[in-house]
């Protein structure tokens, strides 16, 4: 599917840096993208219509801040796709967002399910967690960072693994990276065994 979009904005660009769901905060420098038209908003777009208004290959960083928890579940491998598409292959996806089951995840009404750790583990092929995705792949990414706050939010960089031409990178055959969470055993917390009372028998009548 040809991808239309403004000409103006991205015909003489070799790297730009596009901010996605900016609302009236967008980042400094960038191309500014929204389902609402506001004064900062360069591209009236929502984020699940797809394909997006962008060129392939063009963004040297993509800004996602605080608009993964307004996406729809069913359309987050698809966004991830999107961003990986536009990307360049030296460019980098950020994303900043409350951590699961966090107090700011409740704090607002419309939020959806939010990420950990072992959430972005699904577009990662070093991780088993890409490799259990057995009907469509997600395009593969590298995750950089991840970072959690006492805040209550996570902030993830990754970096898409592809070419100057814009095709993926081949892909590990298996997980390089074996788990996600490493259990601690507590060897300092004694055991505690509860008895229940016996159940005494009534007298006969």
């Amino acid at each position: 599917m040809a991808v239309k979009y403004n000409k103006s904005l991205f015909d003489k660009a070799k790297g730009i840096k596009i901010d996605v769901g900016c609302g009236i905060f967008k980042q400094k420098g960038c191309i500014g993208m929204d389902i609402v038209k506001h004064p900062n908003v360069d591209i009236k777009h929502d984020v699940q219509k797809f394909p997006w208004p962008v060129p392939d290959d063009i963004c040297t960083q993509i800004i996602m801040s605080h608009i993964w928890e307004h996406v729809e579940p069913k359309y987050r491998f698809q966004v991830m796709d999107e961003c990986w598409r536009i990307c360049r292959h030296d460019g980098q996806l950020f994303i900043a967002c409350p951590y699961a089951g966090s107090f700011l995840e409740a704090a607002h009404p419309a939020h959806y399910m939010c990420p950990n750790e072992a959430t972005f583990q699904f577009f990662d092929p070093d991780y088993q967690l890409w490799h259990s995705c057995s009907y469509k792949k997600p395009l593969p990414w590298k995750i950089v960072r991840i970072l959690t706050a006492l805040g209550g939010t996570i902030e993830i960089i990754l970096e898409p693994r592809k070419d100057k031409r814009g095709k993926a990178l081949p892909t590990p055959e298996k997980a390089v990276i074996q788990g996600s969470v490493k259990l601690i055993e507590r060897k300092d917390v004694e055991e505690v065994h509860v008895t229940m009372p016996k159940k005494t028998r009534k007298g006969k009548r």
